[in-house]
């Protein structure tokens, strides 16, 4: 489990597809201390929750690799990803953690379109759209994970939502680089989708 508060970002220093194409090895340089990094540990990237197979040092960085599996490629950005990509790094919420942001799964539900951008005095207004199956959870002041940032939806209409970054934000993730016409993994609120079964089976 993971909150949504990035702690690191990352950058892809090495990709090489295995299993005939169906699973993409990655090699992630971080500043995350090495010796606390084990294999098996879980780190969301780009909101995505991917397990790490191996670490180490070289030229005074930390790395990890982890493996894309074909439904990750298949469902989230990852498809995308390639050598120099930056990507919102979260260590696993350890119990006693403060829990800054909200409850994140790191099971990314699917991608959202950058419809628009503004940017505003000290901060920036985003405009996103995704598909109708995922916008039903989406609520106005809800929670909603976008590539691993825990954020507060700000308006929604249809299939369209906004989200307000504030400058903290901004320097400290991706989310700077946003641009219309990109694409981020959306994770919606546990809650809301717990909400929204319990309605249908009613």
């Amino acid at each position: 489990m993971f909150t949504g508060i990035v702690t690191d970002i990352g950058e892809i220093v090495s990709f090489k597809p295995v299993a005939q194409g169906q699973l993409h090895r990655l090699r992630i340089a971080c500043s995350y201390d090495q010796t606390t990094i084990a294999d098996g540990a879980s780190i969301a990237s780009n909101g995505v929750c991917l397990t790490v197979v191996a670490s180490g040092v070289a030229g005074g960085k930390t790395w990890y690799d982890v493996d894309a599996a074909a439904e990750t490629l298949a469902l989230t950005t990852a498809k995308h990803w390639k050598l120099g990509t930056k990507l919102n790094l979260e260590r696993a919420l350890k119990i006693g953690d403060e829990l800054g942001g909200h409850i994140v799964a790191g099971h990314a539900d699917g991608i959202a379109t950058i419809v628009g951008r503004e940017d505003l005095p000290d901060m920036a207004r985003f405009e996103l759209s995704t598909t109708r199956e995922l916008a039903r959870f989406i609520a106005t002041k809800g929670s909603i994970t976008l590539d691993g940032v825990s954020l507060t939806v700000n308006t929604v209409k249809d299939v369209t939502f906004s989200v307000l970054i504030i400058p903290h934000t901004l320097e400290v993730t991706t989310i700077g680089g946003w641009k219309a016409g990109s694409e981020v993994n959306i994770e919606v609120d546990l809650m809301a989708r717990y909400a929204a079964r319990l309605t249908e089976m009613k």
